[in-house]
């Protein structure tokens, strides 16, 4: 079976109610990107790469202690803890290439809709 983001897409989905698709052009040095939204919450922007895709997060800082308390990998919270830091929280971005990614991603998204 193919990972894809649109496997994530369907998780996010079933689990958090009805989410809102949007595409969008950010220009031609960013390209395209798909966020979900939950009423106007933007639960995760998805950006498609070549063989994979960038699944990015705005986590507060309440979602980053619970990413922290949460058993996620090192690696996952090290790109947590270098994020850049932004009004809206700071800026995860995790390279899915993997189930295992993809079920990382799933748990930031718990996370985040959680806090």
């Amino acid at each position: 079976m193919a990972l894809s983001a649109f496997d994530d897409k369907a998780h996010i989905s079933s689990e958090y109610g009805p989410v809102t698709e949007q595409w969008n052009f950010s220009g031609k040095n960013y390209g395209w990107g798909f966020r979900l939204k939950h009423k106007e919450r933007i639960v995760l922007y998805m950006t498609p790469c070549k063989g994979h895709f960038l699944a990015s997060f705005a986590l507060g800082e309440k979602a980053v202690r619970a990413a922290r308390e949460s058993g996620l990998p090192d690696p996952v919270l090290k790109i947590i803890d270098a994020a850049p830091k932004y009004a809206e929280g700071r800026g995860v971005r995790v390279e899915v290439k993997s189930k295992k990614d993809l079920e990382n991603v799933k748990a930031l998204a718990a996370i985040k809709m959680g806090n």
